[in-house]
């Protein structure tokens, strides 16, 4: 097995529950804005928020919309699907959609908790090699569940790629992580969930990959691993 001298690793819904976070808030701003006059369940309004929320992030990964588009067209452009009425309960669609999206924010540190195995894992790299964060997600959200993990000091370096100017899966991200670390991209590996940020953004800058993926698939990795804990049986 190839030897390592630096791991990169992916926070969302690599170390973080991500998705059980969002779900939640998205419940909750579904019950505390009547959103039940709009779409009829739940589900109705998952699914017309999540393709186009997908859709942003990967834009936003390519600097084709700025952090402050994302936070407001994710609320907006649902709104505006379910009824083109420029307001709800007297209040403009435009201020709606930017109050849903700070308490979406505010929701999803509320119900943040570590993906099963995260503790076990961070703890069993990080005595083996220097951990460095490297994240897409917004700077203030990140920092807290960083702060809340329990893990923050495991960690050597802390890279938010809004505070850098450019995201993964641009190579520039991972090449300042290896600068942190004093290694060469052939002495470092990634982990993430995501193919389109974190794999396809290491396979860019010549850094060797490991993905969680659980689903069969035709993209391929350095390493593919179905579960977090896995990781442990590579590294």
């Amino acid at each position: 097995m190839k030897q390592y001298s630096a791991i990169l690793i992916d926070w969302d819904d690599t170390i973080g529950d991500w998705s059980h976070a969002a779900a939640c808030a998205l419940r909750d701003l579904y019950d505390d804005y009547c959103l039940n006059e709009l779409f009829p369940t739940l589900p109705d309004f998952i699914g017309l928020y999540e393709p186009y929320n997908l859709e942003l992030w990967d834009r936003y990964g390519r600097n084709e919309v700025t952090k402050a588009q994302l936070h407001f067209e994710r609320f907006y452009y649902p709104l505006m699907q379910a009824d083109n009425n420029p307001s709800f309960h007297g209040e403009d669609k435009q201020s709606l959609a930017l109050r849903m999206g700070d308490d979406f924010l505010r929701l999803t540190n509320k119900y943040f908790t570590l993906l099963p195995d995260a503790e076990k894992v961070v703890t069993y790299l990080a005595d083996r090699y220097p951990l460095t964060v490297l994240s897409n997600g917004f700077k203030e959200v990140q920092y807290y569940k960083l702060a809340h993990s329990g893990l923050q000091d495991r960690f050597s370096h802390i890279v938010i790629s809004e505070e850098l100017g450019f995201n993964k899966p641009d190579p520039r991200l991972f090449s300042i992580a290896l600068q942190m670390n004093n290694v060469s991209a052939q002495q470092a590996i990634m982990i993430g969930d995501s193919y389109t940020s974190d794999i396809a953004g290491a396979k860019a800058a010549g850094i060797d990959q490991l993905w969680i993926h659980k689903e069969p698939t035709e993209q391929n990795a350095t390493y593919i691993v179905s579960k977090l804990a896995d990781v442990m049986t590579i590294l």
